[in-house]
């Protein structure tokens, strides 16, 4: 009867230390983490290899590796990441996602991992728009459920197109479909970047700056702490420099690494 007890505790005690990782099907050890692999540098699949590839990739596999635990990339799109979390679908979701006060009250937030901004995508032989009010009355494409449509909805007189991913809107862009694309800075440049025929450019306007962070649902204290440790524990011992300067070729900015 003792030795059942003991058991009986045993199971208990382990059935707590893994809860931190949510309800994932093998008890914890897999961390199911949600992505739009839609979003170069932060995520995206290799046509070649069908992996999951990107700094947001490779910073959640370095906070799962630090916490004992394995991730297990989804590909969702954006806007079914919040609901998926609520649902209990997925443990957890880093997609570039900006924390917000209204996106506060549905999830729960790491510490900030990146500091970005909102920026446009112009056609390269594009000399008109300079400012933000340079945007006004311009057709504008956006990504769906996205801070950069939040943006784009509040200048005067914009035509917002919506679209599912990123790519389809870049390719409007270049067609002439829309007369810029607004998005986050770093994936702009990113794409601008890749593309050889230099028919797009980044135009010297920033919006704003936000906070990058992971998401949890709502409460989901445990988890929420072990990624925050695991985030604490790769910027101490150099993983998070080392796959910063890997995706931007600089060395993360000192205010992120408090």
């Amino acid at each position: 009867m003792k030795k059942l007890l003991l058991f009986v505790v045993l199971l208990f005690g382990l059935t707590l230390g893994l809860s931190g990782c949510g309800s994932s099907s093998s008890g914890g050890k897999t961390l199911r983490v949600g992505m739009d692999a839609a979003y170069p540098p932060f995520g995206f699949q290799n046509m070649e290899t069908k992996s999951y590839e990107g700094f947001d990739v490779d910073i959640i596999k370095a906070i799962a590796k630090e916490e004992g635990l394995e991730a297990d990339i989804h590909n969702v799109n954006f806007d079914g990441l919040i609901p998926a979390l609520q649902s209990g679908d997925l443990d957890t979701a880093i997609n570039d996602i900006t924390v917000t006060e209204d996106r506060k009250k549905s999830v729960d937030f790491t510490k900030p991992y990146y500091i970005a901004g909102l920026g446009v995508v112009v056609k390269g032989d594009d000399s008109t728009i300079r400012s933000k009010e340079d945007l006004k009355g311009k057709t504008l494409g956006v990504t769906i459920g996205s801070t950069g449509e939040e943006a784009a909805r509040k200048i005067d007189g914009a035509n917002v197109k919506v679209y599912n991913t990123l790519s389809d809107a870049f390719l409007d862009l270049k067609q002439g479909a829309v007369d810029a694309v607004v998005n986050d800075i770093p994936t702009n440049e990113y794409y601008v970047a890749k593309t050889a025929d230099h028919s797009v450019k980044t135009a010297p306007v920033a919006l704003s700056t936000e906070d990058l962070a992971i998401a949890v649902r709502k409460g989901n204290k445990d988890l929420l702490a072990r990624l925050d440790d695991g985030l604490a524990k790769i910027k101490k011992n150099g993983e998070f420099a080392k796959i910063y300067k890997k995706w931007f070729g600089k060395e993360p900015p000192e205010e992120i690494m408090k």
